[in-house]
């Protein structure tokens, strides 16, 4: 099958740090290929891929200090597939909603996945307008919100099996990986950790979009006992800090789309505790993989019980759930219902 990726232009394929749709689309393209499949990224010109690479942006856009005017790339990226896409079987978006009103006017199939949150007003406007839009949900729970669109399945991520290996016996701290932003509660998890006296290890970025709630309300948090902020991490960093974690702490609070980080976690065998927001009840089965709780005393419970999880279980719940090949694989079947099949012949009919 010939198979275009089309990512977002802000962060390289995969990102260096922080960044899960690219990471997602990564994924999801070399195991495509390692399938056998002619697969296309069109991407940012700093993407590492095996697949073939078509440089929309000669860098990602969020490190480009040069750029001053991101949508002239955006429009190029789709310039782009216009010009080449009677070249694919199938298109597979990743870019939000700016490519819908070309999408759904080429002769070539197209579907979107759907990596954001779509409880916004502005966003069921938009999609009431895109009826026809094939479209894919990282999460039964994402697409709560938009039950007008045309949803073609649920598909969750996944990662290469060998990317975080498991980790058996683990060290004493938590870990909190992410965004800082009102959202994602760091907050929360600086006060589940101190309550239960234990060390805390905040591995996250800031957004330009955050830098005040950081400045304001998360960083005199940070200069308190028990707190390591680390910054950005990459993915061997990342590998250390999940295997080492007693639990991962996910006290979100808003409709999460999905959680990267929670089947990151459960690869190294560790368990995360989480409130019961958006996907965490679809990727964490209560005191099986984790947690589920409601309350910061619920969590500091948890906290003193990550004891009684099974590390093993957990890496066990992620390679059969949760792996990339598995996740290339029931994208395939979307694509295979969205090509067109030419009409048989008699003799073909007889025969069948």
């Amino acid at each position: 099958m010939r198979i275009a990726q089309v990512a977002p232009l802000f962060e390289p394929v995969p990102p260096a740090t922080y960044g899960g749709t690219e990471r997602v689309v990564a994924y999801l393209t070399d195991a495509l290929v390692d399938l056998g499949h002619e697969v296309t990224l069109i991407a940012s010109g700093d993407s590492h891929t095996r697949a073939r690479l078509m440089a929309a942006a000669p860098r990602s856009l969020r490190l480009d200090k040069t750029c001053r005017d991101y949508l002239a790339y955006h429009i190029r990226q789709l310039e782009m597939v216009a010009r080449y896409a009677e070249c694919f079987d199938v298109i597979h978006f990743h870019t939000g909603f700016l490519h819908m009103p070309l999408a759904r006017r080429l002769a070539t199939p197209s579907v979107t996945t759907l990596h954001g949150r779509l409880d916004l007003p502005e966003v069921q406007m938009l999609m009431e307008s895109l009826p026809d839009v094939p479209v894919v949900s990282i999460s039964d729970a994402q697409r709560l919100p938009l039950a007008m669109a045309r949803w073609i399945g649920t598909v969750y991520h996944g990662l290469p099996q060998h990317l975080l290996p498991f980790q058996a016996i683990p060290s004493d701290y938590v870990a909190f990986i992410g965004r800082i932003s009102p959202e994602k509660r760091v907050d929360r998890a600086i006060a589940i950790a101190r309550q239960a006296g234990i060390e805390l290890r905040i591995a996250a970025k800031v957004d330009a979009a955050d830098r005040d709630y950081f400045a304001q309300t998360i960083e005199p948090l940070l200069h308190g006992p028990g707190v390591q902020y680390l910054g950005e991490i990459g993915e061997r960093e990342k590998a250390a800090l999940l295997g080492g974690a007693r639990a991962l702490l996910f006290p979100i609070d808003w409709p999460e789309p999905f959680g990267m980080v929670v089947i990151e976690a459960l690869s190294c065998g560790t368990p995360v505790i989480a409130w019961d927001h958006g996907s965490v009840s679809e990727l964490l089965d209560d005191g099986v993989t984790g947690w589920i709780v409601d309350s910061i005393d619920a969590a500091v419970e948890a906290v003193g019980r990550t004891g009684d999880i099974d590390r093993a279980a957990c890496r066990a719940t992620f390679e059969r759930r949760f792996g990339a090949a598995r996740m290339a694989d029931d994208y395939l079947a979307i694509y295979d219902r969205l090509i067109p099949r030419p009409e048989r012949g008699c003799v073909e009919a007889i025969s069948a």
